[in-house]
């Protein structure tokens, strides 16, 4: 098959050695399972760039199965894909795993077949269900842009009040992002952009979160529910009869103003205690979501990287300080060693 990229035993026990081999049984960051890495392929050099691999881990360790598969929306559905056992020093360790190859920006669902029975992954968290009430495990590869978690009117209120974090609206900023796209190839435009936004519509930053809640910081998805839910109701009462992308600007920057102060008139603090903690929650996620790695899918294009390259630069040999394509591997920057 294809799409099946070998990792081998030593990468996987890397991980499991990590995350799930504890004396007490608890799996330390579980969201980190199945691992979404960068692909690396021979003679396709730019294959990182399209692809990322799955590995996909079973712990039979309490009780070993004779055979292991997983089944998903990534290949044909009900053709399990068999996992391997995992061998250290030619002997058994409990683990099986697979890896495939896999395009980014994609949302899948996938379940393990566990000598003949069909289960839910035992150790990834995320989990959806479709619309004929089953459930599945799910992932997502890099650069994902489809909602996950919000409704369209927690997007509007998120992508309302990012705008006041992120650094590009200042006039300096929105000189330097003309600059920067009107100076893109058609080519980069199709390549670089392809799941992308730009940092002047903050809605890509929401999209940044949005994964972002579905692995890493699954724990404050309660935060943004609840806050999210109260500031719609502040914003009812601020502006009657309108949605949360067409109340006026205005009304955003009080409230984001309220919100660092701590003190949001109308704001139910028995139902969280802190506006404040919220928006610092937020900031967090969007500064990050701006300047990480664009594989993660924030960052598009590594515009956020150039914004700081022009903006920190030596005075007395006029150079950046902040030379970030030295240690970035194609198509962003210029190593030939780093491999994302």
């Amino acid at each position: 098959m294809d799409s099946i990229h070998l990792r081998d035993d030593q990468y996987v026990l890397n991980h499991c050695t990590k995350y799930l081999a504890r004396d007490t049984g608890t799996i330390v960051e579980p969201w980190r399972f199945p691992v979404v890495d960068s692909h690396n392929e021979d003679g396709d050099p730019n294959g990182r760039y399209r692809y990322n691999d799955v590995t996909f881990i079973y712990d039979g360790r309490r009780q070993a199965p004779a055979n292991v598969g997983v089944i998903g929306t990534f290949a044909k559905i009900y053709k399990p894909i068999p996992l391997r056992p995992v061998r250290f020093l030619d002997e058994a360790t409990g683990y099986f795993a697979v890896t495939v190859k896999i395009p980014k920006g994609e949302l899948h669902y996938y379940k393990f077949q566990v000598d003949g029975q069909v289960v839910l992954d035992p150790i990834n968290p995320q989990r959806t269900r479709i619309d004929n009430g089953m459930e599945w495990s799910r992932f997502m590869t890099h650069m994902l842009t489809q909602p996950i978690n919000f409704e369209r009117w927690e997007y509007d209120i998120l992508a309302r009040l990012t705008v006041h974090i992120l650094p590009f609206q200042t006039r300096d900023g929105e000189n330097f992002l003309k600059r920067y796209y009107f100076t893109l190839d058609k080519q980069r435009r199709t390549t670089e952009l392809t799941h992308a936004y730009r940092l002047d519509n903050s809605i890509g930053v929401v999209n940044y979160i949005d994964g972002l809640l579905a692995r890493d910081e699954l724990h404050r998805l309660i935060d943004y529910r609840i806050c999210l839910s109260i500031l719609r109701d502040v914003l009812r009462q601020r502006q009657p009869g309108s949605i949360p992308s067409m109340i006026a600007r205005t009304v955003y920057v009080e409230l984001y103003e309220q919100m660092a102060k701590n003190d949001v008139p109308d704001w139910d603090y028995e139902r969280y205690y802190s506006p404040r903690f919220f928006l610092q929650l937020l900031r967090r996620h969007t500064l990050t979501g701006a300047f990480s790695h664009p594989k993660y899918g924030g960052n598009n294009a590594a515009i956020g990287w150039a914004f700081l390259a022009e903006r920190y630069i030596d005075d007395e040999t006029g150079q950046t300080l902040f030379a970030w394509r030295r240690a970035i591997e194609r198509p962003f920057g210029e190593s030939v060693e780093y491999l994302g």
